[in-house]
């Protein structure tokens, strides 16, 4: 039987009507961006449109124009760009250091059981510390420089790569495993081919949830003596009483941390090229 279609059933290839179907993620994403801007957009307008008819008090969370005048300021004097940098550089540092020794260690655990009950339950007993815990220690052991602050924020990428990455490899599915033997594929091109593809997903996505942290643990490292960074603009802002001091940092958290996030999407997504996902056809 002939599987040619029938022009006559429906538009050619060449149709617009073939090419809308291709067309309309496009648009889904461009609406989603705006979506993702309406609510914040709407909260920063009701709230000004409050302080400034005298619904509410904008002394201890001041009006979003008073929040954009304090950025514009940083921005001017340069004190924005320093902070952020020092902030992206610890971050980046602690995140690299972080994520490659939790991938390790992740897949030794995931891959080898021998491993995984020497290493796991001493691992999840450290899971459990407090980040502010941590901070005594790293600075007798580092000092109050740059090592210590790096330090942490290594520990708190660590845990959610090594997790990801051991749970990742534990279920496997093994179906897809007896395949890769019946093929009589080599150890090496079983990891290149079938686990490494089956992993790829999740740690990508423990990457991400690393990354998160690594901006969280940076609050706490940078309030470990530092001179610069977006953490020290908090404690400076506390410091001065100046809540729009405050709320500059946190917003500037936020976007640099909306950035680095869309960086390493953007960076890992060729990996994850070869998915045909069902969320891409809703």
């Amino acid at each position: 039987m002939s599987i040619i279609a029938d022009p006559a059933a429906g538009a050619s290839p060449a149709s617009p009507a073939a090419r809308e179907p291709a067309a309309r993620p496009r648009r889904r994403l461009s609406i989603g961006w705006g979506l993702g801007f309406a609510l914040p957009f709407a909260i920063a307008v009701a709230w000004e449109i409050a302080v400034r008819s005298g619904w509410a008090n904008g002394r201890l969370l001041p009006p979003p124009s008073r929040i954009g005048g304090t950025l514009w300021e940083l921005a001017e004097s340069g004190e924005l760009a320093m902070h952020a940098w020092a902030t992206l550089w610890r971050v980046a540092a602690g995140f690299g250091l972080g994520a490659a020794v939790g991938t390790i260690l992740g897949a030794a655990s995931g891959a080898n059981r021998t491993v995984r009950q020497l290493l796991d339950p001493t691992l999840q007993a450290l899971r459990a510390i407090p980040s502010i815990a941590w901070v005594p220690l790293f600075i007798l052991w580092l000092g109050i420089f740059e090592a210590s602050k790096v330090a942490l924020i290594a520990v708190g990428v660590f845990f959610p790569v090594y997790l990801g990455v051991a749970a990742a490899l534990a279920s496997v599915d093994r179906k897809i495993i007896e395949v890769g033997r019946v093929f009589r594929l080599s150890r090496l091109a079983m990891i290149r081919r079938v686990t490494l593809p089956a992993i790829l997903p999740a740690w990508i996505t423990a990457l991400r949830t690393g990354l998160g942290l690594g901006f969280m643990f940076v609050v706490a490292a940078e309030f470990m003596g530092a001179s610069e960074g977006l953490g020290y603009l908090l404690v400076d802002g506390q410091q001065l009483g100046r809540p729009d001091r405050i709320l500059a940092a946190i917003i500037a958290f936020a976007v640099l941390g909306k950035l680095a996030d869309g960086l390493l999407v953007l960076v890992t997504r060729p990996l994850l090229a070869w998915q045909d996902l069902g969320r891409d056809k809703l």
